[in-house]
């Protein structure tokens, strides 16, 4: 089992001016002291408008800086929105090839598309084709890192002529591909494309092993990769605090998780809004109230001691799920706490972790077979349809010739210079 660390950049109120500054140079810390304790990945969510929640709204950003200070851990989009709304195919696969190359191959992205209407509405994306979307852009940002020069597409929410998309990502032939997941038709869909699943927290164990069955299967009999790069794993994102006093790390670990799951259902399932007004932390303390000073938990948890958090993560291990990524950092949890536990969580828990590597490695290499059964079926595709190429001409050469009268002798000869070079240049092109 891998572990990965969530950096939502979460912020209850109240703020005061440098709030926001802090928060990222904390997170910066953060993600190198995780690279320095050996964890294997940091992801960042793409997340808009979502006060309090998460501020994690230019993840391009964080995980660049990121990068340069850190020199092991994977830096991973999760998710990168793709709807053309929130960002264009061309410029997700530039950056995510650019943080590629400038983290010396440590680049992974997950993709979405959200089911806020505070971000679906905030930018003008249909909910009802949202899913569509992601996956056409999905399959343009692959083609347009394997392709020299990108052929071009007359698609759907896409038109883009015959370009070459640059630069190109260090990893061949493309970084891993994850897709965030919340039912069993997204984990279908994944499996499908041949992609990795980040998903929220299962109920129990039970639901995780039929989930990573439900992949498996999936992928055996209806796979047809986006590319050669099939990446069958499964993440599952978990509340964490770990601390040696077992009531210690439930009083902390519970409200912070207990804000992080408010927060989630707030903005994806029965909150009203008001942008710049609404006081969420306010409010979680008004329903920790009401639930006698503990909100529930979905599901399972990574909250405890170093013998308990062992145990939870066994448990998933033993069942197929590849990565947790602990949400680390949530609710009022201080700078110097989270990273306590990051500390404790590595000293106590990785090493007696070490044998689950080994399974995971085991369990990847029986499913090699499949994996190359999947890549048989990409081969024998038709090549995708692509738009001629065309030239294309800049837009001085339509321009009329400037007037030259009201130039300096000086002037006038630089600009006989630049006629001269572009007519060599031209008779070039015949």
């Amino acid at each position: 089992m891998r572990f990965g660390l969530y950096f939502p950049l979460q912020l209850p109120r109240p703020w005061d001016a440098r709030a926001e500054y802090r928060i990222l140079d904390q997170a910066l810390d953060q993600v190198a002291l995780a690279d320095e304790l050996g964890f294997d990945h940091a992801w960042a969510p793409e997340q808009h408008f979502t006060e309090e929640y998460s501020h994690s709204s230019a993840p391009e950003v964080f995980l660049a800086a990121a990068s340069q200070r850190t020199h092991r851990i994977r830096l991973g989009h999760g998710v990168a929105l793709l709807p053309p709304g929130y960002n264009g195919p061309i410029r997700v696969a530039e950056r995510t090839a650019a943080l590629d190359l400038v983290s010396r191959g440590r680049a992974e992205l997950g993709v979405g598309d959200s089911k806020s209407r505070l971000e679906l509405e905030g930018f003008g994306i249909d909910p009802q084709r949202r899913q569509e979307m992601t996956e056409e852009a999905l399959r343009l940002v692959v083609r347009m890192w394997t392709e020299t020069p990108f052929r071009g597409t007359d698609g759907v929410h896409a038109r883009v002529p015959t370009r070459n998309v640059l630069p190109k990502p260090l990893q061949s032939p493309h970084p891993p591909l994850w897709m965030a997941c919340s039912d069993d038709a997204a984990i279908r869909r994944a499996a499908r494309l041949g992609i990795g699943v980040l998903t929220h927290a299962f109920y129990d164990v039970d639901e995780a092993a039929r989930t990573v069955e439900l992949y498996h299967r999936t992928l055996a009999e209806e796979c047809v990769p986006l590319s050669d790069a099939v990446n069958p794993r499964i993440a599952m994102m978990s509340p964490f605090y770990c601390h040696a006093d077992a009531a210690e790390a439930v009083r902390v670990g519970r409200d912070a998780a207990g804000f992080l799951g408010y927060a989630v259902r707030h903005y994806y399932a029965f909150g009203r809004h008001l942008p710049g007004e609404t006081d969420l932390w306010q409010r979680y303390e008004q329903v920790r109230e009401g639930f006698g000073g503990a909100v529930p938990l979905r599901g399972g948890h990574a909250i405890g001691t170093p013998a308990e958090v062992r145990a939870y993560l066994e448990a998933y291990a033993e069942v197929g799920v590849d990565q947790v990524i602990l949400a680390h950092q949530s609710g009022r949890l201080g700078h110097e706490e989270v990273c306590a536990s990051l500390r404790l969580f590595a000293a106590e828990v990785m090493p007696a972790m070490r044998a689950s590597r080994t399974v995971a490695r085991q369990r990847l290499e029986a499913l090699a077979p499949v994996v190359a059964a999947v890549r048989a079926r990409r081969s024998a595709l038709p090549e995708s349809v692509a738009v001629a190429p065309e030239p294309v001409d800049a837009y001085g050469r339509s321009r009329p010739a400037p007037d030259l009268s009201a130039l300096t002798p000086r002037a006038r000869d630089q600009v006989a210079d630049l006629e001269r070079m572009a007519a060599m240049a031209r008779a070039l092109e015949d």
